[in-house]
């Protein structure tokens, strides 16, 4: 400002020098510059004001994934970046891109997503514990991404655990009564499938299915592999008979389907073998195959119960028992 009012002075002298104007006319020029003065202050106060109320421009909102049961960040990334602004159709599909990966994993990394591996009783009648089940609810884990994305922020994973549903008080009676049983035979020359069948018979015995567990034979069985002393033995694969590791066990879990299939339960997962088998009548089998085919069914009686296996000379024996108690009341709900 005070440069524009040297210059206007300098014009005004030099006009003056020019002309030989009188007073009156210096007292025009002093009124004119007065009232650039006036002028050029309210310019500057108006960039003043635009300055003061012009927004920051703020970074790009980041959104951090937490765990809940760690409290640590799992994953950050910007809203922006994958299409918030953009396309909104795209970045809701990588959001649930996005979640199905961190529940159920990718072929490089470890899901959230677990299946229950049930409570065990060993030879001294101590409980082995297994593991809950885990799941991360992806639909609600996109619905808390998009609700946050406009702002940034910690957004907590919705996972949810769950423990088997029995009380260790109840497990000593649990083998009072017998609630169903069922056996299957098998040819004792065939050394390598019987071992396999006695080895996933196993893993079984004394398994404790909570109310409301989710029993997964996989999950429980685990992997049948030349290191934990699975046998080659003839397997039906896609209509074919070949040899496999670990062939047999689906006469175990075919054999534990038609015991509990004779309980209030819900079966969750069943396949059919490709071939009839033989040892069970047709359409009463239960195909398992680890990492694809698994025999799943959830306790819907409203009690818990113990599953006992019996590997004999050529036959196999699933029972079901519980307590006094437990048959009393699911007689009530029968």
């Amino acid at each position: 400002m005070k440069k524009w009012i040297i210059i206007i002075v300098f014009v005004a002298i030099g006009l003056m020098g020019c002309n030989g104007d009188s007073e009156d006319k210096i007292t025009e020029l002093e009124q004119q510059i007065e009232e650039l003065q006036k002028e050029v202050s309210y310019v500057s106060e108006q960039n003043k004001i635009i300055d003061v109320e012009q927004p920051e421009i703020n970074a790009q909102p980041v959104l951090n994934l937490v765990d809940p049961m760690t409290s640590k960040v799992v994953k950050t990334f910007l809203p922006l970046e994958l299409g918030y602004a953009t396309d909104f159709g795209e970045y809701v599909k990588e959001i649930e891109d996005m979640a199905t990966e961190l529940a159920r994993g990718t072929s490089t990394s470890t899901g959230y997503d677990k299946r229950m591996v049930l409570d065990q009783i060993d030879e001294d009648g101590q409980i082995i514990k297994g593991n809950p089940m885990i799941i991360l609810k992806e639909s609600e884990l996109v619905e808390r991404i998009l609700a946050a994305s406009s702002t940034g922020g910690d957004v907590e994973l919705p996972v949810y655990v769950t423990e088997s549903g029995y009380q260790p008080e109840e497990v000593p009676d649990l083998d009072e009564v017998l609630l169903a049983s069922y056996t299957t035979y098998f040819k004792t020359t065939q050394v390598g499938r019987n071992t396999n069948i006695e080895l996933s018979a196993k893993t079984l015995n004394n398994v404790i299915v909570g109310s409301g567990d989710i029993f997964s034979f996989n999950a429980m069985v685990g992997p049948r592999t030349k290191d934990r002393g699975y046998q080659p033995a003839p397997e039906i694969i896609s209509g074919e008979v070949v040899m496999g590791i670990g062939g047999g066990i689906c006469q175990t879990s075919s054999t534990l389907f038609n015991a509990v299939d004779q309980l209030p339960i819900d079966i969750i997962e069943r396949h059919h073998h490709s071939l009839n088998i033989g040892y069970v009548p047709e359409g009463r089998d239960a195909t398992v195959a680890y990492g694809s085919l698994d025999f799943r069914f959830q306790n819907t009686s409203g009690v818990p119960f113990l599953i006992q296996t019996f590997y004999g000379n050529g036959s196999i024996t699933v029972a079901i028992r519980t307590s006094k108690d437990n048959e009393l009341l699911l007689e009530a709900i029968q």
